[in-house]
């Protein structure tokens, strides 16, 4: 299923992305909050990456969706929904990862909108969540313009000082750090965005 925006096309992840995958996680900065910095192997993309992206497809049309824009082939990064490993919940998680030169572009939230679109009209996903470093600021407003909201359980001082960032508590390396966890529900969505809204996305078959 290819989705399109106003200024986005959003195709499934296929083999022949991978050298755009593997430049993508090469870039320090853009590994900065998922690894620490270090690139992603290509072959742990070739061989684990796409090829569970594809199966998560076919199986519960979730999976990844590569950016590019709407009127041309570059690309841009990349947009995806995955069920979680240990949940029998009707859930999905999203994350998105864009080449540096995109950033500030607003095309993680007009990317992932679609695609929460989609997913909150076509299947019966009743939840849809994201996990970031707390101190990955960029990523938290793409959250936040959203409409997601911190989960369910997070304490008023958790929200920006998890335990391990409080003030006076142990210092932890970026990557160490446990994440902040958003999310947005079906029927928050339906209330806030999901009825008479305009610009909906276009979704073509593959």
């Amino acid at each position: 299923m290819i989705i399109e925006t106003a200024g986005l096309r959003l195709q499934p992840v296929s083999h022949d992305d991978l050298p755009d995958l593997v430049a993508l996680d090469a870039d320090p900065a853009v590994m900065r909050f998922v690894s620490g910095g270090p690139a992603t192997a290509a072959d742990q993309i070739a061989d684990w990456v796409i090829p569970r992206m594809q199966a998560a497809l076919r199986e519960h049309g979730a999976g990844m969706w590569v950016l590019r824009p709407r009127s041309g082939d570059g690309f841009l990064g990349w947009v995806q929904l995955r069920r979680p490993r240990h949940s029998r919940a009707r859930e999905l998680e999203l994350s998105y990862r864009l080449r540096r030169e995109q950033w500030g572009r607003g095309l993680a939230v007009q990317a992932s909108a679609a695609l929460i679109a989609v997913m909150f009209t076509d299947s019966d996903t009743d939840r849809i969540f994201a996990s970031t470093h707390p101190a990955n600021a960029a990523s938290r407003r793409v959250m936040e313009k959203l409409g997601m909201r911190l989960a369910s359980g997070v304490g008023a001082d958790d929200r920006h000082f998890p335990a391990q960032h409080r003030p006076g508590g142990p210092a932890l390396p970026e990557a160490a750090a446990p994440d902040v966890e958003y999310e947005l529900l079906r029927e928050h969505w339906l209330l806030t965005r999901g009825r008479g809204s305009s610009g909906a996305p276009e979704s073509l078959p593959a």
